[in-house]
């Protein structure tokens, strides 16, 4: 096992304080180790590039169109 003294903010270190929490783990060694668990199987494993879960941030970011009924989407759209 690696043993490794690290300097976080303390943003990191509440994030990592409630992962610990949530998780009922020991120490923040355990909250580290499952994090990096998690983001291995959401980021590296999932198959999705890191590009693509950026855009995908600002699509759901951008405002919702509503269009009501199928009429409404015709006469918006233009269609027949």
């Amino acid at each position: 096992m690696v043993k490794a003294i690290v300097e976080i903010d303390e943003e990191a270190n509440k994030v990592i304080n409630i992962l610990k929490a949530q998780y009922g783990l020991k120490d923040k060694s355990q909250a580290i180790n499952e994090m990096a668990k998690q983001y291995k199987e959401l980021v590296l494993e999932s198959g999705v590039r890191p590009e693509y879960l950026s855009k995908l941030k600002k699509m759901q970011a951008a405002p919702i169109i509503r269009i009501g009924r199928a009429k409404d989407f015709r006469k918006r759209y233009g269609l027949k």
